[in-house]
């Protein structure tokens, strides 16, 4: 696994530019997704994050709420660590949503054949959900709206 440091300070509001070789680095070896960890002053955020070109530059998004508990502000400077994501999503998908998935091999076929983005969408929107129960519910509510042809990401989450 190939881990990659460097020192950098947000680009604009909600992001920060990678150098290029670095962002080359990553794309020619067919990882557009990474595992960004962000140091500063003995506090850390771990997240899994795409690497975009915007205006000729390579870039992550990182918002408000990664920057607020590492306390990043816009002129700081801080350590961003990139590690390749072999994950299978792109993100770790929680354990009751996975388990819902396997225990429902209709909905799992259906959910694979989704596309790469609306996968994490809905890997995001269980992964805020603290309590592990409401995660099942909510796991469960979304692969029965699979089955009934639903694939709006706002009424995938609605109990029908």
């Amino acid at each position: 696994m190939k881990n990659i440091v460097f020192e950098t300070t947000l680009q604009s509001n909600h992001s920060f530019i990678i150098p290029d070789t670095i962002a080359k680095f990553f794309l020619d070896n067919g990882f557009k997704r990474v595992i960004v960890i962000i140091s500063r002053q003995k506090k850390s955020v771990s997240f899994h994050a795409a690497i975009q070109k915007y205006h000729n530059n390579y870039h992550i998004t990182f918002n408000k709420t990664n920057q607020k508990s590492v306390g990043v502000f816009p002129s700081d400077y801080f350590t961003v660590k990139l590690i390749e994501d072999n994950s299978k999503y792109g993100v770790e998908i929680p354990e009751e949503f996975e388990a819902v998935l396997q225990s429902d091999p209709e909905a799992f076929e259906i959910f694979e054949s989704l596309t790469d983005g609306k996968k994490r969408s809905l890997i995001y929107y269980i992964l805020k959900i603290k309590k592990s129960q409401i995660r099942i519910d909510k796991a469960l509510i979304i692969t029965q709206n699979l089955k009934h042809g639903i694939r709006d990401t706002r009424d995938l989450i609605k109990k029908i």
